[in-house]
């Protein structure tokens, strides 16, 4: 009888190493799968703006998917610990923990997502969670002035759900570009977007930054073009980093790219690393990191691990078209399509497919969970 292929998938997003672990176990039933998460569930992120600012469709006990249905074949085993080192030999290798556990591989899929700050930035107790989420409440509840820095996804949806609960409350957005979210996008979203936060009364200060966010409270901040602004709270609403500086400790910088994602080949394999495979927010493909994105990754990690290990050839990923949804609270927002010379789409449309539910129903159903 031969041995089990040991398979190790480092980070449990939904949209990708969660998704290669169900796929794995589904069609691999005599591989030995092992999924190692910080956390014994997933959250799905695009809940967060609007779980961190208030108690809105009281998202947290279903925004927190458990990660117990993701094995279809009982042919897996979840880890709860952070991956500290990659001991890597010319073919397979192992993982060290921080508790000191070794878990060995013959593959490897890294999926370790994205470190975010301000009110995405998560701990990942449960308890502490829930008590960090309180406090992040409390604070938008609290201030009738805030400046959210940063005008991508995040910031704008924030700001939206702000005004949902509080329409009297000044909202401001400082975003470094000329207009919210970024160049990828067509100008009539980018408009469209702006037009939609005006008419709630959110205030817009475009090609400008703060380089320093005050701590929670009363401040007065000056932004890089000498703008003074006066605040209850300021909320950093940056884009996020990719998590991967384990990886370039263990592996040699050179396996990371300027702005710190991992270099993969279009098979998505390590470039010097054939057993290693990658997804999601760490890789360094050109296109905007996003849930749907990753999930693209997993569609093709998934059947080039199995192709790998039965040494056929593997697929590489082409890519997958710009399509964006950003909420101005559950009620308007703007959606892009780039497809068919890309199509816009305005406040009616990002209400019915994304305002309500945020795709939750979805993401729990890639786990498992109705």
């Amino acid at each position: 009888m031969s041995t089990p292929k040991r398979i190790v998938i480092v980070g449990a997003g939904v949209g990708g190493g969660a998704t290669v672990a169900k796929t794995l176990s589904a069609k691999l039933p005599s591989a030995k799968i092992t999924l190692i998460n910080p956390r014994p569930y997933t959250v799905f992120l695009p809940t967060l703006p609007r779980m961190t600012v208030s108690d809105s469709n009281d998202l947290f006990d279903t925004a927190l998917i458990p990660l117990d249905k993701v094995f279809a074949n009982k042919n897996g085993t979840f880890v709860e610990g952070v991956v500290e080192t990659i001991n890597a030999t010319k073919k397979g290798g192992e993982v060290v923990l921080a508790d000191g556990q070794q878990i060995g591989y013959d593959v490897l899929v890294l999926a370790t997502g994205s470190t975010w700050e301000g009110p995405l930035d998560l701990p990942d107790d449960k308890q502490a969670m829930s008590t960090f989420i309180a406090e992040s409440r409390a604070q938008f509840k609290k201030a009738q002035k805030i400046i959210l820095v940063g005008g991508g996804a995040v910031g704008i949806e924030i700001a939206g759900e702000i005004k949902d609960v509080w329409p009297e409350k000044k909202v401001t957005i400082v975003h470094g570009a000329n207009g919210v979210t970024n160049a990828t996008y067509p100008k009539k979203f980018r408009n469209g977007l702006e037009k939609s936060l005006r008419a709630r009364g959110i205030d817009l200060i475009l090609n400008d930054y703060v380089d320093e966010i005050p701590p929670p409270g009363p401040a007065t901040i000056t932004t890089r073009n000498g703008s003074r602004l006066e605040a209850d709270l300021v909320v950093p609403t940056r884009g996020p980093r990719p998590r991967t500086e384990f990886i370039s400790k263990s592996l040699g910088a050179t396996v990371l790219n300027e702005q710190g994602q991992v270099k993969v080949k279009p098979t998505l394999q390590l470039v010097d690393h054939p057993d290693i495979f990658a997804v999601g927010d760490i890789i360094d493909t050109v296109e905007q990191k996003q849930f749907m994105k990753a999930t693209a990754h997993a569609g093709i990690v998934a059947p080039n691990v199995i192709a790998y290990l039965k040494g056929a050839s593997l697929k590489p990923y082409k890519g997958s078209p710009e399509v964006i949804i950003v909420t101005n609270g559950k009620g308007g927002g703007m959606g892009y399509m780039g497809m068919m010379g890309g199509i816009t789409l305005g406040g009616w449309f990002a209400k019915m497919a994304k305002g309500k539910g945020l795709f939750l129903p979805m993401a729990r159903g890639a786990v498992g969970y109705s």
